[in-house]
């Protein structure tokens, strides 16, 4: 099946974008299309993308629309634009393993009532070096909820998902209908994830098929002051607004953690990581809403193979 790869990248990522480029140009799957969606002036992407060849090819479109909105937003403009069956999210700092598009396509072509397929990732060193972390569950069929149970269960000792978020090949129409990439600042794919696999079930492959860059620039390690708009709306079974903060678990030593945000509680200035904000508020109601969603926005195996 065919595959639109998607990409939003800023000016502070275009350096990277020849590695992304050169990890599409091995893939052992022949039909896919690159959509590079520009966050924000777009001369020195442009420009690198004309150096490494990517520009010249007719397998790939470029987009550009100005300000910088963010990934999500960049993400989401670039899938209105997508026509194929299947869409892959790419990162501009990371690259895809050789076998990815043929593994993940081939995996939801075999298992057609699957909305998404998702494989290891492997770090990817400033020397070059690969580091494949353990799967949090195990590979094969994912039923509809499992991944927001496994990482609900697991909180607050590990505050990633089960799988990485940033891999995941979905097919557009499921992506369509849970409205894109997530408005929820520093894990929009997270966010992304959690939701269509309660609608849906996935894949989950024993093989890497992402390469997922360490560095100092990335998004998810940096600390700023966002409130996520001021005062909690409070969730049921959460504490009030006025209610001291309870304790929140952060493992220091995982990988891609995420920076500060700021929770007002009370006048109060609270940070927390945004990975351990969603993690902690999903946790509490993540049971319930898991089958409500599922009974309420059934996603059917009808429109999963309707394109």
């Amino acid at each position: 099946m065919r595959v639109d790869v998607v990409t939003a990248v800023h000016a502070a990522y275009a350096g990277y974008l020849p590695a992304a480029w050169d990890s599409l140009h091995q893939q052992r799957h022949p039909h896919w299309t690159w959509r590079v969606q520009i966050d924000g002036p777009p001369g020195e992407i442009r420009e690198t993308l004309t150096a490494c060849g990517a520009a010249d090819d007719g397998r790939v479109r470029i987009g550009a629309h100005g300000t910088q909105e963010g990934p999500g937003v960049a993400r989401n403009i670039a899938l209105g634009e997508c026509t194929a069956p299947l869409v892959q999210n790419l990162d501009a700092d990371d690259e895809l393993e050789p076998d990815a598009l043929a593994a993940l396509s081939g995996a939801l072509t075999a298992h057609p009532t699957a909305g998404y397929a998702v494989g290891h990732a492997r770090d990817l060193h400033a020397d070059g070096t690969l580091r494949t972390a353990r799967l949090a569950v195990p590979a094969g069929p994912l039923a509809r909820g499992a991944l927001a149970i496994a990482w609900a269960s697991a909180f607050p000792d590990h505050t990633l998902p089960p799988v990485h978020p940033a891999g995941v090949m979905w097919r557009r129409n499921l992506l369509l209908t849970i409205g894109g990439w997530a408005a929820l600042r520093g894990v929009e794919d997270t966010a992304t994830l959690i939701a269509g696999s309660a609608l849906a079930t996935g894949i989950l492959l024993d093989l890497p098929t992402l390469r997922y860059r360490r560095h100092d620039a990335q998004r998810s390690r940096r600390s700023g002051n966002f409130s996520g708009g001021g005062v909690n709306i409070c969730s049921s079974g959460s504490a009030p607004p006025s209610s001291p903060p309870g304790p929140r678990g952060r493992n220091d030593d995982q990988r891609h953690s995420g920076g500060q945000a700021v929770r007002r509680t009370g006048g109060q200035a609270v940070g927390l990581t945004r990975r351990s904000r969603f993690a902690s508020d999903f946790s509490s109601i993540v049971s319930g809403t898991t089958g409500q969603l599922t009974r309420a926005f059934h996603f059917s195996d009808t429109a999963l193979q309707s394109q």
